[in-house]
């Protein structure tokens, strides 16, 4: 929980904490000084994955959740193989054609094809649970995708990507060769095209990293550090965790956004004007960046801050409900049920104010009167919670406002 002058910021739900530890070999503050962003980190030995994905889970993954694209990728010595190739008809009633077929996933994987599972942290309820806590103690939206990859197999080319990862080696072993990068601290709208030679030549260097993961071990690569990585005698299951963290340029798009509201920066341009001759465009230019100079020095931290807020909370899905459960519940809620915030949840109070409370979800806000302050604080601390004992409240109201939070998911049923 994090308080500021104007309100409180909740991520709501119990999580064990310790997910960054299980992805580096130093503290979280050396960590964040000398490599996030920064460096890479190779990390031995930090312990037993299978919790988190094992092959049986794969291949539950592949044959039971009727997987669809873009869920499963493959990939074969560094080509991308055309999803039709491993998907198909749903079958009667589906009017789907794009279901996975574990049969033609199983001819590829003979064929030494690498299988790729996407958006694992939204349907596996071990890394649900995992990039939850990470995301809490990191700050940041995060994804997680598994890659299986065949004996004496490469999946992808050398490439870097525009976010951080942590890579977690599951069972067999890999050998990645890590260069550094072509493009220093690149996002995703520039285009990699711009820099294939140069990334083709990088990886023809001596490697800054030239090793082999072996189950347990972890690597932390910050964007733009150019890697591959191949099997040799054996199976490899390794988990990449994508680490899509703000930059500068996500400030920079919050202000552009934010500008539409000033009127002086909206204005149009002398008629005549031609904005490619630089002598005609400098009196215009000179009256712009006086105009954006007064405007930015009347922003505060907390215009931009709710500025982002949605799109950043939105990022990251928070832990899945029983909504048939929640749904009947509502009509028969008494005071001894017990509920707490829904895990991976930003919620933020401000308030009291004017005689109303407000709780800000990432999608929409909720005005309530200013005495349910008091039950929505303890409501929200990620600790369950009778009805019952809501403070500040009689006990139809404790009713009422429990009945709200869990019809609009801020809680879940403990």
């Amino acid at each position: 929980m994090v308080r500021n002058d104007d309100g409180v910021n909740f991520i709501g739900g119990n999580v064990v904490s310790g997910a960054l530890q299980r992805c580096v070999s130093v503290g979280s503050e050396q960590f964040s000084a000398q490599y996030w962003d920064r460096a890479p980190l190779l990390s031995s030995a930090q312990g037993d994955y299978l919790d988190l994905l094992d092959l049986g889970g794969v291949d539950e993954l592949l044959s039971g959740r009727a997987l669809r694209t873009p869920f499963v990728r493959m990939a074969k010595d560094g080509h991308v193989i055309p999803s039709a190739r491993y998907t198909g008809s749903g079958g009667a009633g589906a009017e789907i054609g794009d279901q996975v077929h574990d049969e033609k996933v199983l001819a590829l994987l003979a064929d030494g094809a690498t299988l790729v599972l996407q958006g694992l942290h939204r349907m596996w309820p071990p890394l649900v649970a995992f990039a939850s806590t990470l995301r809490q103690e990191l700050g940041t939206p995060v994804q997680i995708n598994a890659y299986l990859t065949p004996p004496d197999s490469r999946g992808f080319d050398p490439h870097y990507d525009t976010h951080g990862v942590f890579v977690l080696q599951v069972s067999g072993r890999k050998h990645w060769r890590v260069h550094a990068p072509v493009l220093e601290s690149p996002v995703p709208r520039q285009p990699w095209g711009g820099v294939a030679e140069e990334v083709a030549a990088a990886a023809s260097t001596e490697p800054a990293i030239d090793t082999t993961l072996t189950a347990g071990d972890a690597l932390y690569l910050p964007r733009g550090w150019l890697h591959s990585a191949s099997t040799a005698g054996e199976w490899s299951l390794h988990l990449t965790i994508g680490l899509h963290a703000p930059t500068r340029l996500t400030l920079i798009d919050a202000l552009q956004r934010m500008a539409v509201r000033e009127p002086r920066l909206r204005a149009g341009l002398p008629m005549g004007l031609d904005p490619a001759d630089a002598k005609s465009l400098a009196p215009a230019l000179a009256d712009t960046v006086a105009a954006l100079h007064e405007w930015l020095d009347s922003i505060t931290p907390e215009d931009v801050a709710a500025q982002l807020r949605g799109g950043t909370w939105s990022a990251a899905r928070p832990a899945p409900l029983r909504p048939v459960a929640q749904a009947a519940a509502l009509s028969a809620l008494g005071l001894d049920v017990r509920v707490a915030a829904r895990p991976g949840l930003p919620v933020r109070l401000e308030g009291p104010s004017g005689g109303r409370v407000a709780v800000h979800l990432p999608d929409r806000s909720l005005q309530l009167p200013e005495s349910c302050a008091a039950a929505l604080r303890t409501a929200l601390d990620g600790r369950p919670h009778r009805v019952g004992d809501l403070p500040g409240l009689d006990d139809a109201d404790r009713i009422v406002l429990a009945r709200r939070l869990l019809r609009e998911a801020a809680l879940v049923l403990a």
